[in-house]
């Protein structure tokens, strides 16, 4: 069975002040973005869009549904690395089955991020 669904391309987190989510997004990805107007910023992260978008909705209100997990080597020095750039403990390191190693921090506009260690997953050839 083929699917027409290509696979993730765009996170896109709402917060209520860009300039200084672009600013620690910067920090916490260790790059710049790519595109930056007022209305969205954009970070190429691996080649899969980290996008911000200006949103009023508190972080108190916002839900927790949807959890994008970015991969990393090491997952436990991530969640601190996050978590000493002002980061809130989410979902601590954890083990969840094999060698893969999730966790989830919230940023200072209460997105949920997710972190995970995946030896298992690798992308398809083009």
């Amino acid at each position: 069975m083929s699917t027409t669904i290509l696979g993730l391309r765009t996170v896109i987190y709402k917060v209520t002040d860009v300039d200084a989510a672009k600013t620690w997004y910067a920090k916490a990805f260790n790059t710049e973005p790519y595109f930056d107007e007022p209305f969205y910023a954009g970070f190429n992260i691996a080649g899969y869009e980290l996008g911000l978008q200006p949103d009023e909705t508190l972080p108190e209100a916002k839900g927790e549904s949807v959890a994008a997990y970015w991969g990393v080597n090491d997952v436990e020095s991530e969640f601190a690395r996050f978590i000493d750039l002002g980061a809130t403990a989410h979902e601590a390191p954890e083990n969840v089955g094999g060698e893969i190693v999730t966790a989830t921090v919230k940023d200072l506009w209460g997105n949920v991020i997710g972190l995970i260690y995946n030896p298992e997953f690798s992308l398809p050839a083009n």
